[in-house]
């Protein structure tokens, strides 16, 4: 797999929300990462829609929420997609040039960054042009960096008892959990959440994005224990936070 980026010397990785669910992640050698970039949505900046390096892109599942701008993404900057099987299949249909599939349990390595892909509890059907396609599952993803720093998406999702595994397995560092509520989980079951994974960061998505979604990360901290309140980082669309 091809990059087109600009490497930079050793430094922390950065980690910038967009909005709803979009994150741009670059690791301490450079490595940009985006994983399911809606660079349009409502509480994205301007300047999101006109970035212009990436090297890897990460689509949790096939709601237009999620999959958002990846293929002009893609286009724009030469960078690898991965997803899963089924979504893989029809973003390379939609002229995808560089995409890869891949299942959960499975990890693939690109250039310094293994990503692992693990369950989700949500619907994962494609809704494009009007239409809803079978879209395989939704996942979740764990992005380890080069010097080892572990960062879990965990895309739409309700609350699982196997997030404990996914802590155990993998030791998440940073967990960018769904807060919002109505289509995934609120700030109580997000607390829960916290406490099976017991990330060192907690960060708050899929929330403020439309009226319906009220959870906010105000409402995290208040329902989590006192061990854990301090954890919660609550993110400004378009400022990076180093990490």
């Amino acid at each position: 797999m091809k990059t087109r980026t600009t490497r930079t010397k050793r430094s922390p990785t950065s980690i910038t929300w967009f909005g709803h669910s979009a994150f741009r992640l670059i690791s301490p050698s450079g490595r940009i990462v985006f994983i399911d970039p809606w660079l349009d949505n409502p509480k994205a900046p301007p300047v999101a829609q006109d970035l212009s390096a990436a090297d890897l892109i990460l689509v949790t599942h096939g709601h237009c929420d999620h999959v958002g701008n990846t293929i002009a993404l893609a286009a724009r900057t030469g960078a690898a997609v991965i997803g899963i099987h089924e979504l893989a299949l029809h973003l390379q249909a939609r002229g995808v040039k560089n995409v890869a599939g891949m299942n959960k349990g499975g990890t693939l390595i690109h250039e310094g960054i293994a990503v692992t892909m693990v369950d989700a509890k949500h619907s994962g059907e494609i809704d494009t042009e009007g239409t809803v396609i079978p879209g395989g599952e939704a996942a979740g993803f764990v992005v380890r960096m080069e010097n080892g720093l572990s960062v879990y998406h965990a895309g739409d999702t309700s609350v699982f008892g196997d997030m404990k595994l996914i802590a155990r397995l993998y030791k998440p560092s940073v967990a960018m959990l769904p807060i919002g509520g109505l289509y995934t989980m609120d700030p109580t079951e997000a607390s829960l959440a916290c406490q099976l994974l017991d990330p060192g960061v907690i960060i708050g998505m899929h929330y403020g994005t439309f009226p319906a979604l009220v959870g906010t990360p105000a409402a995290l901290r208040n329902t989590l224990p006192s061990r854990l309140k301090s954890r919660v980082r609550e993110l400004t669309p378009g400022i990076p936070v180093m990490l």
